[in-house]
């Protein structure tokens, strides 16, 4: 969303946003010209945009909760509201569309590519998922007819899009409030496909049950994947492998052997553009990261702290598996922040599984976000069914207080919801420690 209302203050509207709580992001939109009210409302909205007219758009995410008044009194003033899909799926309509869809991976993909196309002078526009550190922002505007977009399968999101490159990081069980089950996820991606231009390239993972032009990975399968995989003082070396290119000793700029095979997959649309590989190797090296995508907070010699939006089991493994591959002799000390009453319920063993692989874990409630109390599923039932790391179920208080006295070596953050307003005054705790 945030994404969208920069793009239409560069296109010189007018814009203005509502939101649940005052963040970093939307301090950072409030200082660009763009007002943000954090109350549900409609006396705050500017007059300009209570008028429904054929000047006015009003945009939501589906993510919101049903019963938001403001939604009620748009509507009631004839307002037609649009999803944020739909917009997206209008302005990609005459780019070169490079989409990049999954239940995970795909927030860093479309990142990796839309710096590699940037970095190397090819250009592009760009809407992300996540704040990139390199540029600062979700949003980048490029001077030709590209676009890299994220593309989001909660509510088939996705399926307003008709991308030129399709990638496909990942197909796991995930908004079953929303599909019910994982075939019907999977039939929802099988129509994302099926909309890819008919000269265009589907770039699949390998060992998904998608039809694909191109399949990858990370681990040596696949028409094109990543070999010879090496950790050098904390960053990831990889050879990329495919009948047509060999590009040997590539640094990876960010950690994390689950996005070795994220970069294989942003390599093969930058070679598929006709972009050099030297050049693509080197916009590798200089890629820095997207902030809460395995960002380091700290990282000295007495303590390491690392913040992850993993929320989901499969994430959590993947970012707990690469911090034990990077630090496999240091005590690992988790704070997690389920998200959804729903998907806590719906993966209640694997998380479970995954949450048992740390020293210490610190849990946090449930974000609920759109969602009401599910009876019967709370984190107190999701910490008893954890086995095997010291455990506690504690508020954000208690947490940083928890930090202040044992000063963890190795802290980890993980979660979808607010947890990320802990990270400043964990970092402060560990900094004056």
């Amino acid at each position: 969303m945030s994404a969208l209302a920069r793009y239409f203050r560069h296109m010189g509207c007018e814009v203005a946003g509502y939101d649940r709580t005052e963040t970093a992001l939307t301090r950072a939109l409030v200082q660009e010209g763009i007002p943000v009210i954090y109350t549900d409302d409609f006396d705050l909205v500017k007059t300009e945009f209570r008028v429904a007219d054929s000047e006015t758009l009003i945009v939501f995410t589906p993510a919101l909760p049903g019963d938001l008044s403001l939604l009620s009194r748009f509507r009631e003033q004839g307002h037609i509201l649009h999803k944020r899909a739909e917009v997206l799926g209008l302005i990609s309509q005459g780019q070169y569309t490079i989409a990049v869809a999954g239940t995970h991976g795909k927030t860093t993909t479309s990142s990796l590519i839309a710096h590699i196309l940037t970095d190397t002078g090819y250009g592009c526009s760009a809407f992300l998922g996540g704040i990139t550190t390199n540029y600062g922002t979700n949003t980048l505007f490029g001077d030709n007819k590209v676009l890299v977009v994220e593309a989001d399968e909660y509510d088939r999101s996705f399926l307003t899009l008709h991308p030129d490159i399709a990638i496909l990081t990942s197909a796991d069980a995930d908004h079953l409030d929303i599909y019910g089950d994982q075939s019907q996820l999977h039939d929802s991606f099988r129509l994302f496909l099926a909309q890819v231009s008919p000269q265009g390239k589907r770039i699949i993972h390998e060992g998904l049950p998608f039809d694909y032009d191109i399949s990858y990975s990370g681990d040596q399968v696949g028409q094109v994947h990543a070999s010879h995989i090496k950790i050098v003082d904390g960053s990831y070396y990889f050879d990329y492998v495919s009948d047509q290119y060999a590009i040997e000793a590539i640094r990876l700029g960010i950690p994390g052997k689950h996005n070795v095979s994220n970069a294989v997959a942003a390599i093969t649309v930058a070679l598929e553009l006709g972009i050099d590989p030297h050049a693509i190797k080197a916009a590798l090296a200089s890629f820095a990261g997207v902030k809460r995508r395995f960002e380091y907070i700290v990282n000295n010699k007495q303590h390491v702290y690392i913040d992850d939006y993993a929320h989901h089991p499969a994430e959590l493994k993947a970012f707990l598996g690469s911090v034990r591959e990077l630090y496999p002799h240091k005590k690992l000390t988790l704070v997690f922040q389920p998200h959804l009453y729903s998907r806590t319920r719906d993966f209640m063993a694997q998380f479970a599984e995954e949450l048992g692989q740390v020293d210490t874990l610190l849990l946090m409630d449930i974000y609920p976000a759109r969602e009401l109390p599910i009876p019967g599923v709370d984190s107190a039932v999701l910490l008893d069914q954890i086995s095997g790391p010291e455990k506690h179920l504690l508020s954000a208080e208690a947490i940083k207080e928890y930090v202040k006295a044992n000063k963890p070596e190795v802290l980890l953050t993980a979660g979808a919801g607010n947890i990320d307003q802990l990270v400043q005054v964990l970092k402060e705790v560990l900094r004056d420690g």
